[in-house]
């Protein structure tokens, strides 16, 4: 699943709830390199972008997505998958 597909999941299914959904982003604008904003903090999920309050980010950037205490979206571990079957 693309993270578009994953957050639109937790946005709309009954028994998911995007506002405990934690999106870490790519932003070589801060200090670490990355950003971690909560699913409460996305006020528009378009076709190709998310938006918050103060930007406007691609999905391209995100790299990881937990939910809970579970990593469900880790772009690291697939593009370690995809590498190794090459």
């Amino acid at each position: 699943m693309t993270p578009r597909e994953i957050l639109n999941e937790l946005k709309w299914r009954e028994d998911r709830d995007l506002t405990k959904a934690e999106i870490w982003y790519y932003s070589r604008g801060t200090e670490r390199g990355h950003v971690v904003i909560t699913g409460g903090e996305l006020t528009e999920l378009g076709k190709s972008f998310f938006e918050t309050a103060s930007a406007t980010i691609p999905y391209y950037k995100i790299f990881r997505i937990v939910y809970g205490n579970e990593v469900i979206f880790d772009r690291e571990q697939l593009e370690k998958k995809r590498f190794t079957h090459i």
